[in-house]
């Protein structure tokens, strides 16, 4: 079996601003990883390349990734996106609507304070907490992986409807069952999603549920980075994947790309 298709090299004519949506991951996608989560920076073009596509598309474009909803607000500013957050257990709809599952409280408090401990125990380590979910970071200290991963399935012992996410220098605790492709199908339930070809590009093993989803639907996968993966198409890093969209959008707008 062949592996995934160079994205560069990838050439659609269904890829037209009135029938695609665009899902987009955030961190390892759109922007680099760094050593700790709230480092990242995304650079004015980037915003104004999402811009562009956001307005070509009719406002058919999400991010849907990890983080919450109000850190992509920080990093996108002034830009306000359609957004599936926290493996979408949250999400905010195209036209503004906040979305969220209900979340055990209780169970979020005694698995922070768990996490929390053990990451006192685990210099190079950071837990961060986010809306139904908590994630132990180990990007500054990759030895410590095996021990993160005990100290979160750990920190679940006993708990019900409680799901450990391995990531990538990240091990999370999710307080719910919501996926990548759940929120991918529930956007594509709603305008101006709808009846559109679901284009989705993600770097992480949480990306892969959101890769089946829009290939039932016949659309577009794209993994960034190396490993094992169902999407169709790979991009080197979020480097190559910015260039890529960069050229989407200026397909989309001939006008504009030719007085460039």
């Amino acid at each position: 079996m062949s592996g995934p298709v160079p994205l560069l090299s990838y050439d659609d004519p269904r890829l037209v601003p009135g029938r695609v949506a665009l899902f987009l991951d955030f961190d390892g996608t759109l922007a680099e990883i760094t050593e700790r989560p709230d480092a990242v920076r995304v650079d004015a073009e980037t915003r104004a390349m999402l811009a562009r596509l956001e307005r070509a598309t009719g406002g058919a474009l999400a991010i849907v990734t990890g983080r919450a909803i109000g850190d992509i607000d920080g990093f996108l500013a002034p830009l306000r996106l359609a957004v599936a957050g926290v493996h979408g257990l949250e999400r905010r709809t195209a036209d503004g609507a906040r979305l969220g599952a209900a979340i055990d409280e209780a169970a979020a408090a005694r698995v922070r304070a768990s996490l929390e401990a053990a990451a006192a125990e685990m210099p190079g380590t950071l837990v961060e907490a986010k809306p139904g979910s908590l994630a132990l970071h180990y990007r500054q200290a990759p030895e410590r992986a095996e021990a993160a991963i005990a100290a979160a399935h750990a920190a679940v012992e006993g708990l019900e409807g409680v799901h450990v996410l391995n990531g990538k220098m990240v091990v999370e605790v999710k307080l719910g069952s919501a996926t990548k492709a759940d929120a991918v199908a529930q956007f594509m339930d709603e305008p101006p999603f709808a009846g559109r070809l679901p284009v989705v590009c993600g770097d992480d093993v949480t990306d892969e549920d959101a890769f089946r989803e829009a290939a039932a639907r016949g659309g577009v996968t794209v993994k960034i980075g190396p490993g094992e993966t169902v999407a169709g198409l790979r991009a080197a890093g979020p480097a190559e994947l910015r260039r890529w969209l960069v050229a989407l959008a200026d397909s989309f707008e001939p006008e504009k790309a030719e007085t460039a």
